[in-house]
């Protein structure tokens, strides 16, 4: 091997290790609480901002309006919500309204989407806070806000929303991590005569 790529890949190694022997920055709890473990804490992220991939999906789905796609995205909504989740949805800081669980919000999004012929939910900054990890696979808590762009069309209009998700969220034995709370905040919408 050329001794400059040596050096930069044992540059390389070395970093890394540095990384995961101690936790950064972003890793650490409040003061005066124990440190999170740095791995598991990229793991609970990784799971916790997949659910909000999967929440899109599901959403795009249920908007279809076709039987076996509505299924398939009530599935994913009672992977992703816990059984009595709240849910609401507010713009500028006044709630719009509140719902209660999966099945209830399936209804709302059947009835915002089924005029649409397609929509796509774009999901883009993530953050995410995890206040505590499982312990023996209970106890964990997170927090996450994610950024939202969706598009609505059918052949009179297009109808694009902005705004944010903000979920609470817990981890449930033989589940996983769960939203228990999550409100769309919408900043802005705009719709578009064709």
């Amino acid at each position: 091997m050329n001794p400059i790529y040596r050096n930069i890949l044992g540059v390389a190694v070395l970093t890394l290790a540095a990384t995961f022997s101690t936790a950064p920055a972003w890793a650490e709890k409040a003061p005066g609480t124990q440190a999170a473990d740095p791995v598991a804490t990229t793991v609970a992220r990784q799971e916790i901002e997949y659910l909000r991939r999967l929440y899109a999906r599901a959403t795009d789905l249920i908007g279809t309006n076709t039987p076996e796609n509505i299924a398939e995205g009530r599935a994913i909504y009672h992977r992703i919500f816990t059984a009595d989740a709240e849910i609401t949805v507010t713009m500028h800081g006044e709630e719009m309204f509140r719902r209660q669980g999966p099945d209830q919000w399936v209804e709302v999004v059947m009835e915002a989407l089924g005029s649409f012929d397609a929509t796509q939910h774009l999901i883009g900054t993530q953050l995410v806070t995890v206040d505590s990890l499982p312990a023996d696979g209970v106890g964990g808590q997170a927090s996450m806000s994610s950024y939202l762009q969706a598009w609505h069309d059918n052949d009179d209009v297009v109808d694009i929303v902005l705004g944010t998700y903000y979920d609470n969220l817990r981890f449930t034995p033989g589940v996983g991590w769960q939203i228990y709370r999550m409100n769309l905040d919408q900043v802005t919408r705009e719709v578009r005569q064709r």
